[in-house]
């Protein structure tokens, strides 16, 4: 594909390094690339066929560098389904990814809890998802392998390395069912009632077209949500979302740090 090439050959011309994990940085967790030695920021918009992010708390860059002796590439910010993008646009960078020798994929975001244990702050790791968002990644003209088994989507091993972090650093780390809708509304309470009477834990509005295209391409698969709100409280907004996953961050970092020694 032509635009992979240009994409790729770009990059490589400014980086020369290649990653073998790579990380999406969800609404309000952008400042982790705090914790990369030696860091290369290569803005969206200076990357041949990359869309910029339109989305407040999503910075739009591509940050190389190491953490500890990994080599990896993060995005400090995502597109979404429901800035008017088709799905193959979102999940471009994740080919781009793979194409670089990304082997594993991590993936961060901001969701409401559904699952009535949940509290606001938690940190919930993905075993599973609910794709509602009306559409799929690999619908349309494609290259590589169509109709994926999806009955093993997410390490389980790296999910038990979430958990001891949390239990040793003494703060809360669930695991459970995400749900992703198209947004930008947030649920109605029979929304909410109907999400939590087919198994969801929490609900979001990005993460699982990427999983899936990452799981297309044979990559090992960790996600993490950070609990923002509590689905059918009423007041809900943006700021707040990003500020809650702001006060997140160490503890993101503490289970990601953890993570990356075992991938």
């Amino acid at each position: 594909m032509k635009k992979l090439r240009d994409s790729i050959e770009f990059l490589d011309n400014r980086v020369g390094l290649h990653p073998t994990v790579g990380i999406i940085l969800g609404s309000g967790l952008g400042e982790i690339v705090e914790k990369v030695s030696d860091p290369i920021i290569i803005n969206y918009r200076e990357i041949p066929h990359f869309l910029n992010t339109g989305i407040e708390g999503h910075s739009g860059n591509l940050v190389f560098g190491q953490i500890g002796e990994i080599n990896l590439v993060l995005m400090q910010g995502r597109n979404h389904y429901y800035e008017g993008h088709t799905m193959q646009e979102i999940t471009y960078p994740i080919r781009v990814m793979k194409s670089l020798g990304v082997k594993t994929l991590i993936t961060t975001n901001a969701v409401g809890g559904i699952n009535e244990s949940f509290e606001v702050g938690d940190i919930m790791l993905i075993n599973d998802h609910i794709n509602l968002m009306g559409t799929n990644p690999l619908i349309g003209k494609l290259e590589g392998e169509r109709f994926i088994d999806m009955s093993s989507v997410y390490d389980k091993d790296l999910i038990d390395v979430g958990l001891l972090t949390g239990d040793k650093n003494n703060f809360r780390v669930k695991q459970g069912v995400l749900t992703a809708l198209s947004g930008p509304t947030y649920e109605t309470p029979a929304e909410c009632r109907f999400l939590k009477l087919i198994g969801s834990d929490a609900v979001g509005m990005s993460t699982i077209p990427e999983v899936i295209v990452g799981k297309q391409l044979g990559m090992k698969i960790f996600s993490m949500s950070v609990v923002t709100n509590i689905v059918g409280k009423s007041g809900v907004n943006h700021n707040e979302v990003q500020d809650t996953a702001n006060k997140a961050v160490e503890r993101v970092w503490l289970i990601l740090n953890d993570v990356l020694r075992c991938v």
